[in-house]
């Protein structure tokens, strides 16, 4: 770990003195793993659960000091802390969204109450460069033959993410691209628009009518998405197919994008009725 260097320390009951840090490597979107030295130079003990626990945290910053994320996970001390005892800790951190230059400022919050910078403490900052999620533009498919692609396949033994297609679905050529520059950007899931291949239908169903092409991105959507593509360090949560293509409980504590220009256009059964 590298060193923390001098700072001030508050006189007071809630006060720490960083030591050292190792803020790890972290990735846009992914969780990763930082450690920090401190010491509680306060006057009262730090329980690390309970109502008045403490937590370690951080903030993510912009290179002007501006927050990003203010409000970064908490993670759980390892032991109750006394008033000038030294400990190590890791703690949990995500990186944030999109990948690029950034200050982590470690933080410690007392629970329902403040963080301790907002008592005088000084947080211990780092500018810390934060990588795409993915190490390579690597997409492989899993069902269905989505067509000439802008940026060609991978086997999925060499993929980084893995897209779920279904028979009779193919998709833009630019799919491949967008979808892989949204994980570049952080986010472990990712779904789009369905069209309905023309001639078979005079309307699409009812069910498909929310991934109607057109639009951007839509942060509230409240749909599954559909033929969707995670990174492979997540694990899908399916839901019921919707007319037959594979439908996709966006993950709870993973960030996911539904963007409406990665599209695909799906071949249903003709002997499905419409609507």
């Amino acid at each position: 770990m590298e060193a923390a260097g001098d700072h001030p320390v508050p006189s007071g009951p809630l006060a720490v003195r960083w030591l050292a840090c190792d803020p790890g490597r972290p990735r846009a979107g992914a969780l990763g793993t930082a450690r920090l030295a401190f010491e509680n130079a306060g006057t009262v003990p730090w329980p690390p659960t309970g109502e008045r626990r403490v937590c370690l945290g951080y903030h993510w910053l912009d290179e002007l000091g501006n927050p990003i994320v203010w409000d970064g996970l908490w993670t759980a001390l390892p032991r109750e802390v006394a008033p000038g005892e030294r400990v190590e800790a890791d703690l949990t951190v995500r990186g944030p969204l999109p990948p690029g230059p950034y200050r982590l400022a470690f933080d410690l919050v007392a629970e329902d109450r403040y963080w301790f910078t907002e008592l005088g403490n000084a947080p211990l900052e780092r500018e810390v460069p934060v990588a795409p999620r993915i190490a390579r533009r690597a997409l492989a498919v899993r069902g269905g033959n989505p067509g000439p692609q802008d940026e060609p396949l991978v086997p999925e033994d060499e993929a980084e993410a893995i897209a779920y297609l279904a028979p009779g679905v193919t998709a833009a050529p630019d799919w491949s691209r967008r979808i892989l520059d949204a994980h570049e950007e952080g986010y472990a899931a990712v779904g789009g628009s369905v069209a309905v291949e023309a001639g078979l239908l005079r309307r699409p169903p009812p069910p498909l009518a929310p991934y109607a092409p057109g639009g951007g991105r839509n942060p509230a959507f409240e749909h599954p998405l559909l033929c969707p593509s995670l990174v492979r360090e997540v694990d899908p949560t399916w839901t019921d197919p919707v007319e037959g293509l594979p439908a996709l409980e966006p993950p709870p504590d993973e960030p996911w994008l539904y963007d409406g220009r990665i599209q695909v256009t799906a071949r249903l059964r003709s002997g499905r009725r419409p609507g």
